[in-house]
């Protein structure tokens, strides 16, 4: 089994936390890099890009909650939280930020493996799904782009649709381009054409 370990940054101030559940995941089969503070989570985030980010809530300085902030807002890597707190609004907070799981200390490693586990495979359910939503949007924009230069060579060279779309489609050919790059140029032209 020569699969590639999965990576996962465990982040708390508390380094008896950090030693023995970071031992027990690579016990595990998951490649752990940890950090004592939230400004060092993000730096490490910024260099390895883990697959997981397992976060206490509440420490010193740049805190979980900050961290978890910045994830989302800069990253597409999934996160949990570890908490000593179980009331509601430190649990809403966590689930505000997006977190894909939560978790009470004391924890140990065999009840954290099924948080980890899950959060891995929805992680990359929703980077999956991120990915589709991007080609879509893609898509659409082309499409937008793409009508657009037919509605103006229709105006402008008083075509039918279908004309104007087999005239955009032949200067694609003839210039071995996307049919959406030729439509870029032709609505670009016009907007040059209309700035004055």
């Amino acid at each position: 089994m020569d699969k590639e370990k999965r990576k996962v940054l465990l982040v708390d101030d508390d380094r008896l936390i950090l030693a023995t559940l970071g031992e027990g995941l690579r016990q595990s089969g998951f490649d752990v890099t940890q950090a004592d503070n939230g400004a060092r989570a993000i730096s490490l985030c910024k260099k390895f890009a883990p697959d997981l980010v397992i976060l206490d809530m509440r420490m010193p300085g740049t805190d979980g909650v900050q961290v978890a902030h910045w994830l989302q807002l800069e990253t597409t890597i999934p996160f949990i939280f570890l908490s000593a707190y179980d009331n509601d609004d430190v649990v809403e907070k966590a689930v505000n930020e997006g977190a894909l799981g939560y978790l009470v200390k004391p924890i140990d490693v065999n009840q954290l493996l099924p948080a980890v586990r899950a959060a891995l495979e929805r992680g990359q359910e929703i980077r999956q799904l991120r990915e589709k939503e991007s080609h879509l949007n893609r898509a659409l924009d082309s499409d937008r782009t793409t009508s657009t230069a037919v509605g103006i060579m229709m105006d402008r060279h008083r075509l039918s649709e279908t004309q104007a779309f087999g005239m955009l489609r032949d200067r694609a050919r003839s210039k071995r381009i996307k049919l959406t790059d030729v439509a870029e140029e032709v609505v670009t032209a016009m907007e040059l054409l209309n700035v004055k």
